[in-house]
């Protein structure tokens, strides 16, 4: 929740949320744009900066750089480096990250059985 007033009536609901259930800390997570489709990428074997970006087309460098920072961060991919030249990058799901997408996957084809109205 970062670069919110911590003082508004929304963070601390939200704070109270995520405190009372982890899922809600995860569902936080997984709303940010871009995030599931980074990980289906991934799982799909776009392992590389490049790769997803074409698959994600409209997706900022910014962005994508950012959200994989985030995916690592939470333990959900591995980053590795290899110290070529050019610099190599390759990421990959991590076991918690499997896991993961085959949630996300159950809960799209569980979605698509739903007539949600926003």
């Amino acid at each position: 929740m970062a670069g919110r007033k911590v003082n508004s009536t929304n963070y601390q609901n939200q704070a109270l949320l995520e405190n009372k259930c982890s899922l809600n800390e995860m569902l936080v997570l997984l709303s940010r744009r871009w995030i599931t489709e980074i990980l289906f990428c991934i799982q799909e074997g776009n392992n590389r900066f490049s790769g997803i970006k074409g698959e994600l087309a409209p997706i900022t460098d910014h962005i994508l750089a950012d959200r994989l920072k985030l995916l690592e961060k939470n333990g959900l991919i591995n980053r590795q480096h290899f110290p070529e030249v050019p610099p190599k990058v390759v990421y990959s799901l991590t076991g918690k990250g499997e896991e993961l997408c085959v949630l996300l996957e159950k809960l799209c084809n569980f979605s698509d059985t739903l007539s949600i109205c926003c």
